[in-house]
């Protein structure tokens, strides 16, 4: 073994799996001193950051511990490697706010009960360090990846390599359609569609849907479902207010600017249909800015709550989330696929409905006016 080993596997991985199996075959004992971090780089060949991580790894996994003043030892009751491997999966998601903490805590519920640990990577959208969180899974040998996964399915070895390793992965809120992958879904589709339908029943003929990322099944599903209860109604399909373009990720005043061409069009939108709590957030923000009375001059709907607060007040209708569920659903799929793995072939999209709710429901709602007119 050395530094230019051509083996797949991180090399202070093989360090740990040889040191195991010397452990294993009764090679060191309790009472007697381990093998040291400078006979690691002998006996192996390899580097001192990779001895030091391969004994560091194996003293918080429970086969070695570490007495002061006399060195590191074998513990008294090392854990078999498949065990400790079991017990963890990660979870590498996106965001932030109400939706995603109440994802993280079903999977936490459901760790707590079936005995995992849980080790959570916010890629903050970037892929980048998505592939970066999807490597450290692999380096830790985690048994299972539940993945919230950044917009686009960027080219990723990572996700190659747990395909490769069989290592059991489910998708979260979105999924790869070029790569059969578990996932739990929301009814996407249903959420465009419903709130449509809804708008189109409160009499708005001109909807604007604002959206935040683009290039993802949850987005173009929300799309089909709301061009599809359009056309159901008689109305135009609009390239100008149904574009697959982003609003959220405009600067500013290039948001701003957008606003004002749809609402000064001669016939301007009367609702904008924002595609998730945060695109809702910034055009209440920005509407307010331009002097834009909202409810009066236009109406705000959410296709989910995954915001910043409760949509409903500053909404005519918003479809709400049942993110918890969501993350149980995730993780009890995962626990099924380290237990059985030979089911690994039969993909399974777990889809969850949703709830449309509207103003008539809340206790009351908020208008928003600019500083000028308030």
């Amino acid at each position: 073994m050395n530094e230019s080993s051509d083996s797949q596997e991180p090399l202070y991985q093989q360090v740990k799996r040889d040191l195991v199996a010397a452990i294993s075959r009764g090679e060191y004992v309790q009472d007697e001193p381990f093998i040291s971090q400078r006979e690691v780089c002998e006996r192996f060949g390899v580097s001192t950051t990779t001895a030091v991580r391969a004994l560091n790894e194996l003293v918080t996994e429970g086969y070695l511990v570490r007495r002061r003043g006399r060195g590191t030892f074998v513990a008294d009751r090392p854990v078999p490697a498949e065990s400790a491997r079991e017990r963890s999966i990660a979870y590498i998601m996106h965001g932030h706010g109400p939706h995603n903490s109440d994802v993280i805590d079903g999977i936490e519920s459901v760790c707590a009960e079936l005995g995992y640990r849980m080790f959570l990577s916010n890629t903050k959208g970037s892929p980048a360090a998505q592939e970066k969180a999807l490597r450290q899974a692999l380096d830790t040998q985690a048994s299972g990846v539940a993945l919230y996964s950044v917009d686009a399915h960027h080219d990723s070895p990572a996700l190659a390599e747990l395909r490769r390793r069989r290592v059991p992965l489910v998708m979260v809120d979105r999924y790869h359609p070029e790569s059969p992958t578990d996932a739990v879904l929301f009814d996407n589709f249903a959420i465009g569609y419903r709130l449509t339908e809804y708008l189109v029943g409160q009499g708005h003929r001109r909807i604007t849907a604002l959206w935040d990322a683009t290039d993802c099944t949850s987005v173009q599903e929300r799309l089909t479902g709301h061009v599809q209860s359009l056309r159901e109604h008689g109305l135009p399909v609009s390239p100008e207010l149904t574009a697959l373009k982003t609003y959220l990720r405009l600067p500013e005043d290039r948001r701003r600017e957008m606003l004002a061409g749809l609402l000064d069009r001669r016939e301007p939108p009367t609702v904008l249909l924002c595609a998730n709590g945060f695109v809702l957030a910034h055009a209440a923000s920005d509407l307010t800015a331009m002097g834009v009375e909202v409810p009066g001059q236009v109406e705000l709907a959410g296709m989910d709550d995954a915001g910043p607060f409760d949509l409903l007040p500053l909404t005519v209708a918003a479809a709400r989330l049942p993110s918890r569920e969501m993350g149980e659903r995730a993780m009890r799929l995962l626990a099924e696929r380290i237990d059985h793995p030979e089911t690994a072939s039969e993909v399974e999209h777990v889809v969850l409905p949703i709830e449309i709710r509207t103003r008539e429901s809340a206790a009351a709602y908020l208008r928003v006016v600019s500083a000028q007119t308030a």
